[in-house]
């Protein structure tokens, strides 16, 4: 059965360096895929960047809603605006930083229900 999953019911997670709110996931029902929407803030001056994460066993696709940042991943450093999207292999160490003035929106999708067990980040506990 169809479902609508609304922003307003969106878990919201505590991930260090941004906003994110998971839309879609196993715990609302799905079988093979996670959505988040993300919003990574201007850096404040002094801020310590976050630290680059990996997905074991499961690709990332980020599209960009609004503003500009740059991935930085094991593969190469990928500049990104509105209307962009970025595949992400499975292990590919990578990290998203916002390099504007503006807050940077992102969508990210996932092919699997559940991305705690297969995501490896510093200082955040699966």
């Amino acid at each position: 059965m169809a479902r609508v999953c609304t922003q307003a019911e969106a878990k919201r997670l505590g991930l260090p360096g941004r906003t994110a709110l998971e839309l879609v996931s196993g715990e609302k029902g799905a079988r093979a895929v996670t959505l988040r929407l993300v919003e990574i803030p201007v850096p404040a001056p002094g801020e310590t960047p976050r630290a680059p994460h990996h997905h074991s066993d499961f690709e990332e696709c980020i599209y960009v809603l609004a503003g500009r940042g740059t991935t930085f991943a094991d593969s190469g450093t990928y500049q990104l605006q509105a209307g962009d999207a970025l595949l992400v292999p499975p292990g590919e160490k990578h990290v998203t930083r916002n390099t504007e003035s503006e807050p940077l929106v992102l969508l990210c999708f996932f092919p699997v229900a559940d991305i705690a067990g297969g995501t490896r980040e510093p200082g955040v506990r699966s």
